[in-house]
């Protein structure tokens, strides 16, 4: 069983290798063990997946302590990192923040994500602060991925965008960020503006408009994320099937493309 130390260590490490780290985000346990099996070297959760899954919109607003049982959960059926998507830490007190990603790490974590949304960048720098005094008081050498979102909520003019994107970067930084998650930035010149500008890797967020995961790597992106687009994949197709099969009854769709019982229930089965 590969301890907690060990799992940090690795994740942390993951980042500063010869190779860009993909993770396919995960929003359960099936899920988590299922990317493990196809390669995946850590497991990440997207807050939108896990949120869905359980019913309640993507947002800051899935309880606490959902989360906490689906970290709880995934933690228990898989032998990888495991990092975990706490939006905005579901609270605006820098406090509150660090006892409730302290809880995620308490059942296994060793990363989480932080967002810094329409709030202040102090604010977010605080939050670091807590999450990472909560790491240490856990013996957790905790992998904040500092998550802004000057492009994907258009903070500022397009022409400004790298500025504030890094300016941001320097002060999570220096609150202990370990790495700088830039979603909605798609373009090769920014993308490498931004890698060049910040000694914290970079990671982005799968886009249709982003460049390949070499063209990634050469641009200094050091990890990239599916985020929410597995899932939202796959309820697509569930709401296609299951509305074919509401209006005609027709069992052959059903089956095509599926994965096999025998294989994703020995898949599931506990080693």
């Amino acid at each position: 069983m590969t301890t907690r130390p060990e799992a940090a260590s690795t994740f942390r490490a993951l980042h500063q290798g010869p190779d860009l780290l993909l993770l396919p985000n995960a929003w359960d346990a099936g899920s988590a063990r299922l990317f493990e099996s196809l390669g995946a070297r850590a497991i990440a959760t997207t807050s939108a997946g896990v949120a869905w899954a359980l019913g309640h919109p993507d947002g800051n607003a899935l309880p606490v302590e959902a989360l906490v049982a689906t970290v709880r959960a995934i933690a228990s059926v898989i032998r990888i990192p495991l990092t975990v998507d706490a939006e905005g830490g579901y609270s605006d007190d820098p406090a509150t923040v660090g006892e409730n990603v302290a809880r995620l790490l308490a059942e296994g974590a060793v990363g989480c994500n932080l967002e810094d949304g329409n709030g202040s960048p102090e604010q977010l720098a605080a939050k670091i602060e807590r999450v990472k005094q909560a790491g240490a008081r856990l013996g957790v050498d905790v992998f904040v991925n500092a998550r802004t979102d000057v492009y994907l909520r258009k903070l500022v003019p397009p022409e400004r965008r790298v500025e504030e994107t890094l300016a941001r970067a320097a002060r999570y930084q220096q609150a202990g960020a370990d790495s700088l998650f830039v979603p909605g930035a798609t373009s090769a010149a920014d993308l490498q503006a931004i890698t060049r500008g910040t000694p914290l890797p970079v990671n982005v967020l799968a886009h249709p408009d982003l460049p390949s995961a070499p063209e990634l790597q050469r641009l200094g992106v050091r990890r990239l994320s599916a985020g929410s687009a597995i899932a939202e994949s796959l309820w697509g197709r569930a709401e296609a099937l299951a509305a074919t099969f509401l209006r005609e009854g027709h069992s052959a769709p059903l089956f095509e493309a599926a994965a096999s019982y025998p294989s994703l229930n020995g898949l599931m089965t506990r080693r």
